[in-house]
């Protein structure tokens, strides 16, 4: 009766490994956790909070079959490690204050009581600049009947690439069209200067012909009137010379 009720306190407490992890808030913590793939070849692994149960995991956050992710309860808690490699940290982004305490990390070895069990106590502490952890794009949805897809490093890096050159090419368009309008202003700005200065080209030369035709008149005008006024000298000069002289002077022919 004793060894009942003893044995499950004693698998709930056995623990092969316990660490410590500190982080602060805004960051992101690693909790380690690994396991011997070459021995035990690819096994399921589980996350959760507090202390490790006799089978699976309490408050279970995310959990792997070896190869890749097929459980996760947000975003935040991601498993970047080389699952391959037996590498199953977990990742935990954004830490609050919150975040603080006790998290199991369980491999499931075949056999009798052979889980390899790995407990992380997790301090978290405030920082004084927080920074805010944006996640990534969520994957779309996996149909039914096929494995779920692995939430890797290269996943996530791929996503801010494609982020990345898409903004590049809106920027590139916004500065295309602004650009573009810049040159449809500047050779409107153009027309219309050019069209102003042909108006004042012909206006100008309007105004020298008129100017050229009221002077040619004027000139007219003074020719004729300087001729009038010779000639009427010319006749006044004649009419003297004829009341002058007197009959007698002149002799009359036999």
């Amino acid at each position: 009766m004793m060894l009942t009720v003893l044995l499950p306190a004693l698998l709930t407490v056995c623990v092969c490994d316990s660490r410590t992890v500190t982080g602060q808030t805004g960051q992101s913590a690693t909790l380690p956790c690994t396991y011997d793939v070459k021995t035990d070849g690819a096994l399921h692994v589980c996350w959760g909070r507090g202390q490790i149960p006799i089978r699976g995991c309490s408050q279970q956050l995310i959990a792997t079959d070896g190869r890749q992710v097929t459980q996760s309860l947000s975003d935040r808690f991601q498993l970047l490690g080389q699952l391959d490699r037996g590498n199953v940290s977990l990742t935990i982004h954004n830490i609050t204050e919150a975040d603080a305490g006790q998290y199991g990390c369980r491999a499931e070895v075949p056999g009798w009581f052979n889980d390899a069990k790995h407990q992380v106590e997790l301090v978290v502490l405030r920082a004084p600049h927080t920074t805010p952890w944006t996640p990534p794009a969520t994957p779309p949805a996996t149909p039914a009947g096929t494995t779920a897809t692995s939430q890797t490093a290269g996943h996530m890096t791929s996503t801010q690439t494609l982020r990345t050159s898409r903004s590049s090419g809106i920027k590139s368009a916004e500065d295309s069209g602004t650009l573009t309008a810049v040159l449809v202003c500047v050779l409107l700005g153009l027309v219309v200067l050019l069209a102003v200065a042909g108006l004042f080209i012909i206006l100008r030369r309007r105004n020298l012909r008129t100017t050229a035709q009221q002077q040619v008149g004027t000139s007219v005008m003074f020719t004729s009137t300087s001729s009038t006024l010779h000639l009427h000298q010319a006749v006044d000069n004649i009419y003297q010379i004829e009341g002058d002289g007197t009959e007698g002077d002149y002799e009359s022919c036999p």
